[in-house]
């Protein structure tokens, strides 16, 4: 088989990529619109009645599920090839965005409720180490960028991505085990839990590992 036939399948399968993950961002979308203006009788919060006089819980988790769709979507056109070099204002503009979201409101909020989540200190550690990775992996983002290591930026903002991701892929995982699995509903999303961005980050390190071989190559 040709180089070329190689590069053609790489484009398709990044497409593909691509199309994935703007179909989860507008369900996610879709999921976080429901919540609006601050209804507490829809979605998951159904199940979290018992902190609804709790204010630290009820106002961090709305202001971490707002803001973290915003960082879906704003971290998705920071690995567009064609916004970082035909417009790279913009690219520079939703990248702050991303940066400061995150570091100011997404894992700081996620880190919050993340004491409060189902499935007892199993899945709030979890969740609580997410958030932890994800204000860290972003920090470093920012001072790669700011140093103009443009490759460790990269790898970075891959990092703190696939941590973003954990939004779907927790969902996902919970889809694909239901029916496969014995395990209690409880069980089962402390499983989820960490699975959700555990296995994201694994495929991020592979993604650096293949780049930084390229790069020697």
């Amino acid at each position: 088989m040709s180089k070329y036939s190689w590069i053609r399948k790489i484009d398709l399968i990044k497409l593909l990529l691509w199309i994935c993950l703007v179909f989860f961002c507008v369900l996610l979308l879709r999921i976080t619109i429901q919540y609006f203006p601050l209804k507490t009788n829809v979605g998951f919060i159904r199940t979290k009645q018992r902190f609804f006089d709790d204010p630290v819980w009820k106002y961090f988790f709305f202001i971490h599920i707002y803001v973290s769709v915003f960082s879906l979507i704003a971290g998705l056109t920071q690995f567009s090839a064609t916004i970082q070099n035909k417009y790279k204002k913009l690219h520079r503009i939703f990248g702050y965005g991303y940066v400061v979201v995150i570091l100011f409101l997404a894992a700081p909020s996620g880190f919050i409720i993340s004491l409060y989540a189902n499935g007892g200190w199993k899945a709030q550690s979890s969740f609580a180490l997410l958030a932890l990775l994800w204000w860290f992996t972003t920090y470093y983002a920012l001072i790669e960028a700011k140093n103009k290591n443009w490759k460790k930026h990269e790898f970075w903002m891959i990092r703190s991505y696939a941590l973003t991701l954990s939004a779907v892929t927790l969902r996902s995982w919970k889809v694909i085990l239901v029916p496969v699995t014995e395990a209690s509903p409880m069980e089962l999303y402390r499983i989820v839990a960490w699975l959700s961005w555990t296995l994201n980050l694994c495929v991020a390190e592979i993604i650096i590992y293949l780049k930084k071989r390229s790069n020697r190559a």
